[in-house]
């Protein structure tokens, strides 16, 4: 179906609320909510089931189609993305399935940059830290591994906002408040700042995934070093932003 025939779909349903046209748009759509599990499948590979991710995605993929309000100025692919991932990462919350050893081994990388940061004035090298650890830096690099998973689902404001979708570029739709007009302007010199701290291949794995929105497996390609390397630096460069964004590291979660 083409973007006038969706359009018009949702104008009717949008008048009569009917379950027939309800279905059509559910199965107009349903593709969303195996793409979003699989871009969060790519970070949680076998600790959760692809399959479940699509179950619990589309408690959030239905909750968005009853709730979409087709005279925003918002996709619906933009706001059922947000609701469908918002979803899943809930199920996984409740479910507290990380590791105890997992979130052991974040709260000791954290104190080890803590420490070696404070100490020598500036970014904390891999070797620093597994030294510091008092493990190899294969070791650490398995750990930086297992810690994917916390940067996945940890708790945040914007997620916890699924439901405020900003409008889309356009002027006529949205006019920013001068709270929100600060805010912005606070979190882009937040980001800014926290891009400082990246090496360049950190930075440059930040920006092919969030910006160019490119798996991990095209970024090994592009970078032409392995697919577990680029899950090394995305993981690294995190932690190395969380320090600095604080909430606003949800952007990125």
């Amino acid at each position: 179906m083409d973007e006038a025939g969706r359009k018009r779909l949702w104008e009717e349903y949008a008048k009569a609320k009917s379950p027939e046209i309800r279905e059509k748009l559910i199965l107009e759509y349903a593709p969303l909510v195996k793409l979003v599990a699989g871009r969060l499948s790519m970070y949680l590979g076998y600790n959760v089931e692809y399959d479940d991710l699509v179950g619990y995605g589309i408690f959030g993929f239905i909750d968005a189609i009853d709730k979409f309000d087709n005279m925003k100025a918002v996709k619906f692919e933009t706001y059922a993305s947000l609701r469908i991932r918002g979803a899943i990462l809930d199920q996984i919350r409740k479910m507290d399935w990380i590791p105890r050893t997992i979130r052991q081994r974040q709260k000791k990388i954290d104190a080890a940059i803590k420490e070696i940061e404070a100490t020598q004035g500036r970014n904390a090298t891999d070797t620093e830290i597994a030294e510091t650890l008092g493990i190899s830096e294969d070791e650490f690099g398995e750990w930086q591994s297992q810690m994917k998973i916390t940067s996945v689902v940890s708790l945040n404001e914007f997620m916890e906002q699924g439901s405020e979708v900003p409008a889309e570029n356009n002027k006529n739709a949205h006019f920013d408040s001068p709270e929100e007009v600060v805010e912005k302007e606070e979190l882009k010199k937040i980001l800014l700042e926290a891009l400082e701290l990246l090496t360049e291949k950190e930075r440059r794995v930040i920006e092919l995934y969030y910006y160019e929105e490119l798996t991990l497996k095209e970024i090994s390609s592009i970078l032409e070093v392995s697919e577990s390397r680029i899950s090394q630096l995305h993981t690294r460069a995190l932690q190395k932003m969380k320090s600095k964004m604080g909430n606003y590291i949800g952007i990125l979660t």
